[in-house]
């Protein structure tokens, strides 16, 4: 005798999803904990450069210049002065170093062209780290 089929009765088969995203979780979980991090930083070539001997570069420069505009001239370290001592000054600093800051303060009755000789003799020596206040 033949072996007969069932017949179905308009019901459709269902497949559980559930069992499935369990494993898929405890795959991922089971990845991420035994994934070994590689350490990029000790691949890293850290070539450092050879120690300067410039002897300016051994006194400490100044980290910070205050020039005060004035009507009278230039404030420069407590010292009233003209532009081109001024001038010396700036040139002298920007030997040691041209990034250093530079802070410019202008009283609210000097003339406006002062300020713009102090920013020419900062722009001559290249001084690039400007400030400029209004007091």
């Amino acid at each position: 005798m033949a072996y007969q089929r069932k017949q179905n009765k308009g019901e459709t088969p269902k497949l559980d999803m559930t069992p499935m995203i369990d494993v898929v979780f405890q795959l991922l979980i089971f990845f991420v904990v035994t994934l070994k991090q590689e350490d990029i930083f000790s691949k890293l070539s850290a070539a450092r450069p050879a120690p300067s001997t410039d002897e300016r570069i051994k006194e400490n420069p100044p980290e910070l210049i205050n020039v005060l505009v004035a009507p009278q001239g230039f404030v420069f370290n407590g010292r009233l002065m003209r532009l081109p001592e001024l001038d010396r000054c700036i040139e002298r600093l920007s030997g040691y170093s041209t990034s250093a800051m530079v802070v410019i303060k202008c009283t609210a009755d000097s003339p406006h062209s002062f300020l713009i000789q102090v920013l020419d003799v900062c722009n001559k020596y290249k001084m690039t780290n400007l400030s400029i206040f209004s007091i």
